[in-house]
């Protein structure tokens, strides 16, 4: 295994003497999808440290995603001053011997640097690089590649200090028997004991990125015909979604737009598949192993496909600027490259993940 020494640097402290660390946080601000991108990490440091203490900060409204997480205890962050600052104070007290940012934006660098952690490690291009005592180059440079997924780039920081993570594990959350057994209450149904059911998610946050609700309404009638009963979800904000899909859908659909995001896992871990848009809630169905059909449009299918061992197809139509940011189509204005995604592509799709 390389170790820290030999890895590409800008700026670094003595290195870590592993074997004595006690207390380790991970700073992982930011979506859910993020949020299940880091879990490899989370799998990678505590195999490395099996009798430390691992803090991971979330924000509050992501951190249920790490409910049961085995290994890590969540430290969760709201959005108002007060609620900062007291999690900065709680940060400060627990003495960290080392701290990671695996966001690299400006709130997470002010809570490493609150932490006061003896080592503190980030990236050379993150903000403030006068808060960290440990700099490294690039994850390009650890995995000696230019093109990488979110998951490796933050394995990467990690690495150059010496952890072992050459092997990438894959996202992973673990389902709560509190969140089965509501879930199964909720549904109570034949097709949910049975697993006869994919799960789709027709919503996301850039119109780039949302393919059209009547296509996924065929693809309900599509699932119909292969004996599966389509569970759609969103939040109460895109409920207006849900509804169109149903009006739009010749077959029965079950909707749900108030699950919780632990209950949202264990609904995503009892489906035969799921299909749905580049978003957080395909990241959840790959990390609890559900075989997954994910349709791009805007994103970046490099870094954001799903990380997982369990059968995937990334289903999209190829134009030359791909990817962008997603907040607006610049070239075209309407986004030719969701709306032109078939409903043909996605059946067949489906067929070949479903039959692995």
């Amino acid at each position: 295994m390389t170790t820290e020494d030999q890895r590409p640097k800008t700026k670094t402290q003595r290195p870590i003497d592993w074997p004595n660390v006690i207390r380790v946080l991970i700073v992982r601000l930011r979506s859910i999808g993020d949020t299940v991108l880091a879990t490899p990490s989370l799998i990678a440091l505590r195999r490395f440290l099996p009798d430390a203490e691992i803090d991971v900060l979330l924000e509050d409204w992501v951190a249920p995603v790490l409910d049961g997480f085995p290994g890590v205890n969540v430290i969760s962050v709201g959005k108002s001053n007060a609620s900062k600052l007291k999690a900065a104070n709680h940060l400060r007290y627990r003495k960290y011997d080392v701290a990671f940012n695996l966001h690299g934006g400006t709130t997470s660098s002010m809570f490493v640097r609150a932490s006061s952690a003896t080592h503190r490690v980030g990236l050379s291009h993150y903000r403030y690089r006068r808060f960290y005592n440990h700099l490294y180059t690039s994850a390009a440079d650890f995995w000696q590649q230019p093109k990488l997924h979110s998951a490796e780039q933050q394995l990467a920081l990690l690495g150059f200090t010496g952890v072992p993570v050459d092997d990438r594990p894959k996202s992973k959350l673990t389902v709560t028997e509190l969140a089965l057994e509501k879930v199964r209450t909720t549904c109570g149904s034949g097709w949910f004991n049975s697993r006869q059911f994919a799960l789709m998610h027709p919503t996301t946050a850039f119109f780039t990125k949302q393919w059209a609700t009547e296509n996924f309404a065929r693809t309900t009638e599509f699932l119909a015909e292969r004996g599966l009963h389509t569970v759609a979800i969103a939040n109460r904000a895109e409920s207006a979604v849900l509804d169109e899909l149903q009006s739009e859908s010749s077959v029965p659909i079950t909707t749900f737009d108030d699950l919780s995001l632990p209950e949202i896992t264990a609904l995503a871990s009892q489906a035969r598949v799921f299909v749905g848009n580049d978003s957080g809630m395909a990241h959840i169905a790959a990390a609890v192993g559900t075989p997954s059909v994910v349709i791009f449009g805007s994103s970046n299918r490099t870094h954001w496909h799903p990380w997982t061992d369990a059968p995937y197809e990334v289903v999209y139509e190829p134009f030359d600027c791909q990817p962008c940011p997603g907040y607006k189509c610049e070239l075209y204005g309407d986004a030719p490259c969701i709306r032109t995604v078939a409903v043909d592509s996605v059946m067949a799709a489906i067929n070949r993940v479903i039959s692995n």
